[in-house]
């Protein structure tokens, strides 16, 4: 721990980040939320089969679609979204094995950033659309 580190009270830990420090750009949130809304579900129909982490994206999806959901952190989840359904990715999904590691790491890096926001309704609708023959 530095000097800088023990100056830092609990309430500085809490204080907003300035716009132009965000994780998440303020001016991206709104292209991430029509990326998203546009493609999720059919680009999650295509794959639906090949990832593990379908629960965890559809329960992010609902959160953020929330509209009692925080707008930071619904930027936060647009943003890991958006990776998901943008087809140019770091690994690329038609790589056998690999294709989705890469989306697979920003969905739980999303998810445990902000799962304190991801209630049990929001993982309830995911289990009952992801059972479904045809998600909303």
């Amino acid at each position: 721990m530095t000097a800088d580190d023990e100056n830092i009270t609990n309430t500085d830990a809490l204080r907003p980040v300035a716009r132009e420090m965000a994780l998440v750009p303020i001016s991206k949130t709104g292209a991430n939320e029509a990326r998203v809304r546009a493609g999720f579900w059919a680009k999650l129909r295509r794959v639906v089969g090949r990832i593990p982490f379908a629960e965890d994206l559809v329960a992010a999806y609902y959160c953020a679609i929330d509209p009692k959901t925080p707008a930071r952190v619904r930027a936060i989840l647009f943003a890991g979204l958006a990776y998901f359904v943008i087809p140019a990715d770091l690994i690329p999904d038609f790589i056998a094995g690999l294709g989705f590691t890469d989306d697979a790491s920003v969905v739980t890096a999303v998810v445990a950033a902000v799962a304190g926001y991801i209630k049990d309704h929001h993982r309830t609708r995911a289990r009952q659309a992801l059972l479904r023959d045809k998600p909303e």
